[in-house]
């Protein structure tokens, strides 16, 4: 492919989303994956589990069996990525608990050596209300080394070592979570909100990140010099480092 001139098309930047369950990653990366897809950047979700038993509570409750839930969280999550403009790819790894395993970490292997990514998005390390999100977190870091060493078995090109962000959890003062990296999602909010809303077998998430990105955008204002104390409507998700930044300049 060539861009018109006779010279190589540059190769789309890639992200790459790595999520426990299916909503996660429309509730705390959302955003981040609206803003790369409009940037006609490559984002593709891998979605480790369903959610099915431990985050489909009015599922349950409405009697619906498993598989049932199983279909019905596979059909939202694959509405709120198109809404985003991602792919999603589900793993049905089975949640409560999800057992990070050597099968599941190969697999993410080569996603990354198939994707290639450029940016990595994850959960925390810590999160002592769901083990689903560390266990995630862990097969993640380990396949992007694996992906890496160009000893390990599999398909695919080794990788060069994509920078990683952890996106926030529910409840991050329990979790060790500190808002390293504020994202301004405004111009894409409308979308996030939209794919937010796919998810009715978690409605009663939908205000309470809404109110997140409010409070976010706050805080990014707030540290955003020139902009202190003007009036706005700013939106925002917050992000932490587990990497340090590589940089020839600081800013």
């Amino acid at each position: 492919m060539t861009n018109g001139q006779g010279a190589p098309a540059a190769t789309p930047r890639s992200t790459l989303v790595i999520t426990a369950h299916a909503g996660d990653f429309v509730w705390r990366a959302g955003g981040a994956v609206a803003l790369a897809a409009a940037r006609g950047e490559k984002v593709t979700i891998a979605c480790l589990t369903f959610g099915e038993r431990g985050e489909s509570a009015k599922a349950w409750r409405e009697g619906k069996k498993l598989d049932e839930i199983k279909a019905l969280r596979r059909d939202e999550a694959e509405r709120a990525a198109a809404v985003l403009g991602a792919e999603v790819r589900f793993f049905d790894a089975g949640d409560y608990p999800l057992l990070a395993t050597a099968e599941l970490t190969d697999r993410l292997v080569t996603v990354y050596r198939e994707t290639r990514p450029d940016v990595v998005l994850t959960h925390p390390v810590e999160d002592p209300y769901n083990g689903d999100h560390p266990a995630a977190n862990r097969m993640a870091l380990e396949a992007r080394v694996l992906a890496q060493a160009i000893g390990y078995p599999g398909e695919g090109e080794i990788i060069g070592a994509p920078p990683v962000f952890y996106f926030e959890p529910h409840q991050p003062e329990m979790s060790g979570f500190k808002p390293e990296v504020l994202l301004d999602i405004t111009e894409v909010w409308e979308t996030k909100r939209t794919a937010m809303e796919c998810l009715a077998a978690q409605r009663h998430l939908w205000d309470y990140y809404t109110d997140l990105a409010v409070r976010r955008g706050v805080q990014l204002k707030r540290n955003a010099g020139p902009n202190l104390g003007l009036a706005h409507t700013t939106m925002a998700e917050a992000y932490m480092r587990p990497y340090p930044q590589i940089a020839k300049e600081l800013a």
